[in-house]
């Protein structure tokens, strides 16, 4: 069955039609997608450059990623009900419009507070663009092959983003310079949101009030932006009062279970808790938190690593990594031919142990790595590894989902996505830099000393990567149902 065979008309208010375009729908909603997962990975190989010339403090570059996400993730459930009450194409347009206003502002910053402030604004309008878009595109086709196939297409072009992402970047960065990365997407967000009543219809929940769950989405922000700012302070233990990193801590806590029992009382809650009632979308969720941690932390610290240690310039980072862009496209594909023939659980299980092996490999690369020989076979299981884990993670995901709670489910599985990767990244970097100062003494200035110090701390960044990835699959192990797509298409959902 193709997707051009399985289109439908969703029964909802504000439908403009019915769909007569299917294969330009995927390709613009994949687009506005492969836009918002690029940025959280573009800047990495760029980081090296951005700290010099805006004087940034290296445990504060780490929030020029991760406020992106935290924005992103922690708006995501809100977005979500929000399009699925004011409209799907609605919100699309908005977060491409506010995207591009903030990439233009991140562009032109003069500052650590304005670049950071630009990334948060980033984040904000990719969570409108992430669950308006993935929404349409479930909307858009039915659930069985069809879906599988488009989810296997928004799949493969999420894990492949991620990854052209630091390709892009170190050219731009060598090129025109570090802010073509933001400019960029200036005129992509505003063409995207011109062009979008051309191309996809109008579509909303006749089902949603126009109550919104503002308190929740309020505490849920709060708490996940108050643990990532600890998790940040604690890199440097010898600056900040122990008192202020029990304090975040602590706040933290209150927040999200502030949050919980919002969700418990609200007439019309952000994220109704019975939808976790689904196996397959509870462990989905899970494995995309710990899928997302080891994607990021591997960016991250690789584009770092090949810089820092091996004297990469950043063009050469950036092409460092085009096999593993490669490779992730080749892995994504395979995933989605054998995502409808079987199980989304052992397509996912073999992904999530190549990333795992190729983040083991990674922690063995000594300080005077060679690209073909170390750096080379751990990108290649990483690509084939990510591409097949990214798949059958969206088919999952959406397994039973119906058509009113598919903002809602986008939410979740994107939340999940940002928040694994801000978080993955904070707790890689708490780790990994716990000994900076420590070993920095012990080099006493000596060149190869240094040099191993940097690589020990690098190492211990990549040894909690493969750990999130092997948590990740003794989830999927455990807690994912075996379910054959030719089921998908018929399972009953719960009821929230």
């Amino acid at each position: 069955m193709s997707i051009q065979e399985s289109t439908h008309s969703p029964a909802v208010a504000g439908d403009s039609g019915p769909v007569r375009r299917p294969g330009l729908i995927l390709a613009f909603l994949c687009l506005a997608g492969f836009m918002t997962f690029l940025d959280v990975s573009i800047v990495n190989v760029a980081l090296p450059t951005i700290e010099n010339e805006l004087n940034i403090s290296t445990t504060a570059l780490q929030y020029v990623v991760t406020t992106y996400g935290m924005l992103l993730g922690g708006f995501l459930l809100l977005t979500g009900r929000l399009a699925d009450t004011l409209g799907r194409r609605r919100m699309l347009q908005t977060g491409l419009l506010l995207f591009a206003g903030a990439s233009l502002l991140a562009g032109v910053a003069q500052n650590a507070a304005m670049l950071i402030g630009a990334r948060g604004a980033q984040g904000l309008g990719a969570a409108f663009i992430a669950t308006a878009a993935l929404s349409l595109l479930t909307n858009n086709f039915e659930e069985g092959p069809a879906r599988n196939k488009a989810l296997g297409a928004w799949g493969a072009l999420s894990g492949l983003a991620a990854v052209a992402g630091v390709t892009l970047g170190g050219l731009l960065t060598d090129g025109p310079g570090w802010r073509w990365i933001f400019f960029i997407n200036v005129p992509i967000g505003i063409i995207g949101a011109l062009v979008a009543p051309m191309v996809v219809g109008e579509s909303r929940s006749a089902e949603r009030s126009r109550s919104f769950d503002v308190a929740g989405a309020v505490t849920l922000t709060g708490g996940l932006v108050a643990l990532i700012y600890t998790l940040g302070q604690t890199v440097s233990d010898s600056d900040v009062p122990t008192g202020r990193v029990i304090g975040g801590f602590v706040l933290s806590a209150l927040l999200l279970v502030s949050f919980v029992l919002i969700e418990r009382r609200a007439k019309e809650p952000l994220m109704p808790l019975g939808v976790f009632r689904r196996p397959s979308l509870r462990a989905a969720n899970v494995i995309a938190v710990l899928l997302l941690g080891t994607c990021v932390t591997l960016f991250f610290f690789a584009s770092l690593f090949m810089q820092q240690v091996l004297d990469y310039s950043a063009v050469k980072t950036g092409f460092a990594y085009v096999p593993l862009a490669v490779l992730t496209a080749v892995g994504a594909g395979i995933a989605s031919q054998v995502v409808t023939k079987v199980a989304a659980k052992p397509v996912l299980l073999v992904g999530l142990a190549l990333a795992a092996t190729g983040m083991m490999l990674l922690w063995r690369t000594p300080s005077d790595a060679s690209y073909l020989t170390d750096v080379l076979p751990a990108f290649v299981l990483m690509g084939l590894g990510l591409g097949m884990s990214f798949v059958p993670l969206q088919v999952s995901a959406f397994a039973g989902i119906e058509e009113r709670e598919s903002g809602l489910a986008a939410g979740l599985i994107n939340t999940a996505q940002e928040v694994g990767g801000a978080l993955g990244l904070a707790v890689a970097a708490t780790y990994a830099f716990r000994r900076v100062d420590e070993l920095t003494a012990k080099a006493h200035g000596v060149p190869a000393l240094v040099q191993d110090a940097r690589t020990t701390v690098f190492h211990d960044a990549f040894l909690v990567g493969a750990c999130f990835a092997a948590a990740a699959f003794l989830v999927t192990l455990v807690l994912l149902p075996l379910t054959k797509s030719s089921e998908q298409s018929s399972a009953v959902p719960a009821h929230a």
